[in-house]
């Protein structure tokens, strides 16, 4: 795409691209005013999530703005699934060089147009601005969920089982491959797991269905063991995972099966947003029916267990022989603490 700056300004390519995307919602007033009204159902609390995605360290420079645009808003959609709400609609907020051409605008527009048919979720504002650095984009997304009924954090209980939703590590692996890494991979393993980096998959089918049986929840960016290391410090507690139980991908254990190196990417690297999440043992029958019944694999990887106090980490992964694993860094962070994954090519 021709890196020509638009020749539009700002209002009329909202009023083109992005009021469209308003029109199922009353309350945004075809995005023609400064807020948006939202009515919250009676017994029902108004969630809201903001995240942001940044060209470079979030995805590739290069990546196909309808791609872009459909991952800036699946992460956030993610995050309310994990909670138990279901989404509603969403602000955005869009950060362009000038050197962006309409073109580009017109794609992003498309790709969330998408996405809003699959999740059933509508634009009621944001904002455009221009920078002298690299594409970003924030959402804010908008949910309800019955009133006190969210998921939280801090709500597992010692004893409570550890499940994950589908598969862990793919992401962390395309990331790896759009960096040049995996070269052995064939063919379809390198498209697949490069799709898993590029669309999540927010669970939002499943996350209000939890509501009365995991005690804590949320989803996986940050990396497996990065996410379960803050169920246990907002519920004080520790936590035991047996690697062997984690869900892989075909392609993730091709991976492996080329160099078992590999497993602390699929541990640490992040981006799955996969729901994450802990219930009672009592649970595993409602789970095995909610899996048949939505077709979402539920998997039990560990277990809850009381807070140690002589361990540097609160989560602990053991191999087949039941033996403690060690990482470089448990996960990602944008700011310090030695946890780092590579900016995205």
């Amino acid at each position: 795409m021709s890196p020509t700056p638009s020749p539009r300004g700002e209002f009329a390519l909202i009023a083109r691209y992005f009021a469209p995307l308003s029109q199922g919602f009353s309350g945004a007033y075809g995005l023609r005013d400064d807020v948006a009204a939202i009515a919250s159902s009676p017994g029902q609390e108004l969630v809201l999530k903001t995240d942001a995605i940044v060209a470079g360290v979030d995805f590739p420079p290069d990546e196909e703005p309808g791609h872009v645009a459909r991952k800036a808003l699946r992460v956030n959609l993610s995050d309310l699934a994990a909670k138990g709400a279901i989404p509603r609609a969403y602000l955005l907020n869009l950060i362009l060089p000038r050197t962006v051409d309409e073109g580009w605008i017109a794609a992003f527009a498309g790709g969330l147009a998408q996405d809003q048919v699959e999740y059933g979720v509508d634009l009621i504002g944001g904002d455009m601005s221009s920078t002298a650095g690299p594409i970003a984009i924030a959402i804010t997304a908008l949910g309800e969920a019955p009133t006190g009924r969210l998921i939280r954090r801090g709500g597992a209980q010692a004893g409570d089982l550890i499940f994950v939703t589908g598969t862990i590590g793919d992401a962390g692996l395309g990331l790896r491959l759009l960096a040049g890494g995996l070269p052995e991979l064939d063919r379809t393993s390198r498209e697949y797991l490069i799709d898993r980096y590029r669309l999540p998959r927010p669970r939002i089918a499943l996350g209000p269905r939890l509501i009365g049986v995991a005690t804590a929840s949320l989803d996986v960016s940050d990396g497996l063991v990065a996410d379960l290391r803050h169920i246990c410090e907002v519920s004080g507690l520790s936590a035991r995972v047996e690697a062997p139980l984690i869900p892989l991908s075909p392609a993730a254990r091709e991976a492996i099966a080329i160099d078992p190196r590999h497993l602390e990417t699929i541990l640490t690297a992040g981006d799955d947003y996969e729901i994450l999440f802990t219930a009672p043992p009592t649970s595993t029958a409602a789970l095995a029916d909610l899996e048949r019944s939505l077709g979402i694999p539920i998997t039990a990887i560990g277990r809850m267990t009381e807070r140690s106090l002589t361990k540097q980490s609160p989560v602990t992964v053991t191999d087949a022989e039941n033996r403690p694993l060690t990482f470089a860094s448990e996960g990602w962070t944008h700011f310090g603490g030695g946890e780092t994954r590579p900016a995205s090519p």
